[in-house]
């Protein structure tokens, strides 16, 4: 139990359902949804399609997603794929012979087909209740009458909006600047383009003026895009990728997402003692560090489109694991890893639903970059995600840009089982962190007993492109301590992650965690 006279917060009990997400408004959208009969599907797009309004940097209906859904009166998990392709005109050999060596983040050649709409009205029509008209009826409402910006929100956007351009900063700026807190954000072209979903299904979106607007906008670009790529969107259905931890199953997306890279994290962090650590000390956040090199080392080489990633039980085979894990000095870090893309930005969102008969949605909804690409279609302001630079030119790679081809994905729906028994789903914003969040989270819970809320706010580190971050939850003895075993440690501009998690207890009680660092809440009922 944490100490009532220090900051923070408590976990959230509830008995018949519950939300977690990184925007109060959201999580209480969906809780209403539950009140009014909807369930855990109902629930978790009606609060996922309002964060594109409250947090447009972070995601949008231009936007790709993931989800797992534990169905009501059982214990599998489904996955659903909804990441777009790149349109059949992309060509990697093209790009190579302009002289670009990575796919540019805010190019129209980083632009794929946006893939969440599909896989929303796919599972409204398989598992939903309520149907989209009502669904989409909250975020409609707010798209049109406008949102107050939140602190956190407020803190990217600004961060964020050098990166718009063209009809983005029309559609994504008010008077030419970031919106300051609290000032109010409206969406009308995206209100519409709602509209036209609920009454029409995707068909509203993917086909007549609301494609022609995507495809217009994207052509005048010099895009490749046309409204047969458009129509042509379809997620799919898959099978999640499962691993064990000291008698936790770790329950991840399959490829292309990169849910496979936290069960590698976590084999190889089986062969270190780390409950004889101190939680927050330098020798965990050492091991830690030296488990994601060589974990997302593995990543970059195997994880694309499911149809070119061929290696991926021998990245999940415990004696890869095991030879990895000899690679780690206890005492010394080891160079890191090149990465194959520059593209491993931070920007997403994460919700999570139980409802009253158990069904349970873990579901992450992403345009990659800080408002992605920051190009929008000019009549109704969508925003085009630049998922496309997760792609490589390496030729040959299974990853390598190609027409058709899903890329690697940074977004990772996660749930963890027990016994066979789902027990929690959970999902760790901040783009490339994401492995390491599933890894760390597990970790804080199983080998130092913290409580998901506890677990969220305690400090992080991540070891990337930029170095080791390490926030300022740490002690600089432990900053100067890693520093002395070679990590070219900095304290990070932002904080890293945001978490969101719902425990289903065993005696039927709810306890929903939310991350301290995001705006949001856990809200039940």
């Amino acid at each position: 139990m944490r100490d009532f006279q220090m900051p923070g917060r408590s976990a959230v009990h509830a008995a018949n359902g519950m939300c977690a997400t990184s925007h109060p408004l959201a999580a209480k959208v969906a809780v209403d949804v539950l009140e009014r009969g909807g369930n855990a599907v109902d629930a978790a797009i009606a609060g996922a399609v309002l964060l594109g309004i409250c947090e447009p940097q972070m995601t949008g209906i231009g936007g790709d997603c993931f989800v797992l859904l534990k169905p009501a009166g059982r214990e599998d998990v489904i996955a659903l794929n909804g990441s777009g392709r790149a349109p059949a005109g992309l060509s990697a050999e093209a790009m190579r012979a302009k002289g670009m060596t990575v796919v540019p983040t805010n190019g129209v050649e980083a632009v794929t087909l946006p893939g969440a709409v599909d896989a929303f009205c796919r599972l409204s029509a398989d598992w939903g209740k309520l149907g989209l008209d009502a669904v989409l009826a909250p975020a409609i409402r707010y798209a049109e009458e406008g949102v107050p910006v939140a602190p956190r929100v407020a803190f990217d956007w600004a961060g964020d909006s050098d990166h718009l351009q063209g009809a983005a900063r029309k559609h994504y700026l008010i008077d030419g600047a970031a919106p300051k807190v609290g000032a109010i954000f409206r969406a009308p072209g995206q209100a519409e383009v709602l509209r036209r979903i609920a009454r029409d299904g995707r068909k509203g979106f993917y086909e007549g003026e609301v494609a022609e607007d995507m495809v217009a906008s994207l052509r005048a670009l010099g895009g490749s895009h046309t409204l047969e790529d458009f129509a042509g969107v379809a997620c799919d259905y898959t099978s999640p990728v499962i691993g064990d931890y000291k008698g936790v199953d770790l329950v991840e997306h399959p490829p292309n997402g990169q849910g496979a890279t936290a069960i590698l994290m976590l084999n190889i962090l089986k062969h270190f003692d780390l409950g004889a650590m101190d939680p927050f000390g330098a020798e965990r956040a050492h091991i830690e560090a030296e488990a994601t090199k060589l974990a997302y080392d593995a990543r970059n080489r195997f994880i694309a489109d499911p149809d070119h990633t061929t290696r991926l039980a021998h990245m999940l085979a415990p004696e890869t694991a095991a030879r990895l894990a000899a690679l780690i000095d206890m005492d010394r870090a080891m160079p890191a890893a090149a990465p194959l893309t520059e593209a491993v930005h931070k920007d997403t969102i994460y919700i999570t639903v139980v409802d009253k008969d158990r069904m349970a949605v873990s579901l992450i909804y992403s345009i990659f970059w800080g408002f992605g690409s920051g190009l929008a279609s000019d009549r109704f302001g969508i925003n085009f995600q630049n998922r496309g630079a997760g792609f490589t030119l390496e030729a040959g790679h299974a990853n390598e840009a190609g027409p058709g081809k899903r890329p690697m994905h940074t977004i990772i729906p996660g749930m963890l089982k027990r016994d066979g028994r789902v027990i929690m789903p959970f999902g760790v914003m901040g783009g490339a962190y994401q492995p390491c969040g599933h890894a760390r989270f597990v970790t804080n819970m199983v080998d130092y007993g913290l409580e998901p809320q506890e677990a969220n706010d305690a400090p992080r580190c991540f070891t990337g492109v930029d170095g080791m971050l390490v926030e300022r939850g740490y002690s600089d003895a432990v900053r100067a301590r890693l520093a002395e075993m070679g990590h070219a440690v900095s304290i990070p501009e932002e904080p890293i992650g945001g978490c969101q998690a719902i425990l289903i207890g065993a005696d039927g009680v709810l306890v929903g965690a939310s991350d301290p660092r995001k705006d949001g809440c856990a809200l039940g009922y």
